[in-house]
């Protein structure tokens, strides 16, 4: 039992080194990883060079930075490869970065953020990183709310507690009344938009996707900067667009029900995009 316990622990240990690496922390020092894993510098070095020697990390031999190893690219693209979403959504989604030159992002919810499993750049939304496997919260993205209007406003507010609903801008929802009317109005239309309320300068626009249960497993949107996206001349198109995507990725996981009504038009969705 003893020798159980120590092996479950070498191995959390090890999983914590892996998560300090992150995109806001590419490459680290020994120290550092120590530090962010919570573990005494022997640890983290003992920890460190047998990832090193599996190929899950890698270290600079000028700087003497580790990053993560090519090793855990090939574990993570089989997690998805092997994903029912991530399978039937990745050719539609690539298809509509390519028609639309915007973003296009498909993500599931783990716990109570939102987990991407694919982002395709279109020509007019390039970004400097890979936005697969990065989180975000629920409440304040379009894909979150997508997400979260499969669930009555009961099971919204246990998952989201009240602390997390953080103001990341000044249009951020921060109450749940707020995020209830939201979300209805994003039901009734078909569609959700957001607006400002987790970066400045940028919007998207989201629908669900759901599967053969009729239960909401993922969710689908566009984005880009706001003058790409260019809400008020383009919500409706890029609406119609999204929802179509959604849908063949719905049907593609089996769903036959019908779907929301989609009630856009000119400035449709503008007037609610600033909690959208």
């Amino acid at each position: 039992m003893a020798a159980d316990v120590g092996s479950n622990q070498s191995v959390e240990r090890a999983l914590a080194v892996l998560r300090t690496f992150t995109s806001q922390r590419p490459e680290m020092r020994m120290s550092d990883v120590a530090k962010a894993a919570g573990l005494g510098a022997s640890t983290a070095s003992r920890l460190l060079a047998t990832l090193e020697a599996a190929g899950f990390v890698e270290r600079d031999p000028v700087s003497g930075l580790y990053r993560l190893g090519l090793d855990v690219v090939s574990l993570a693209g089989g997690v998805l490869n092997s994903h029912p979403v991530h399978r039937v959504a990745r050719q539609i989604a690539q298809n509509l970065a390519a028609q639309l030159g915007l973003g296009a992002n498909v993500a599931i919810r783990r716990g109570d953020r939102l987990f991407y499993l694919l982002n395709f750049e279109g020509r007019s939304a390039p970004r400097s990183f890979v936005l697969s496997g990065q989180t975000n919260p629920l409440h304040a993205t379009g894909l979150g709310k997508a997400l979260l209007s499969g669930m009555t406003p009961a099971q919204r507010r246990a998952l989201v507690a009240d602390a997390s609903l953080v103001a990341y801008t000044p249009r951020t929802i921060t109450a749940h009344e707020a995020l209830d009317s939201d979300v209805d109005r994003g039901l009734a239309r078909g569609y959700f938009t957001e607006v400002e309320e987790l970066a400045l300068g940028r919007a998207c626009v989201a629908a669900p996707i759901r599967d053969a249960s009729a239960e909401v497993v993922a969710g689908l949107s566009v984005s880009g900067a706001l003058s790409v996206i260019d809400l008020p001349g383009r919500e409706e198109s890029l609406a119609r667009a999204v929802i179509e995507a959604a849908d063949q990725v719905s049907i593609g996981l089996g769903y036959v029900g019908p779907h929301a009504p989609v009630a856009v038009g000119h400035g449709a969705g503008l007037e609610s995009a600033v909690t959208g």
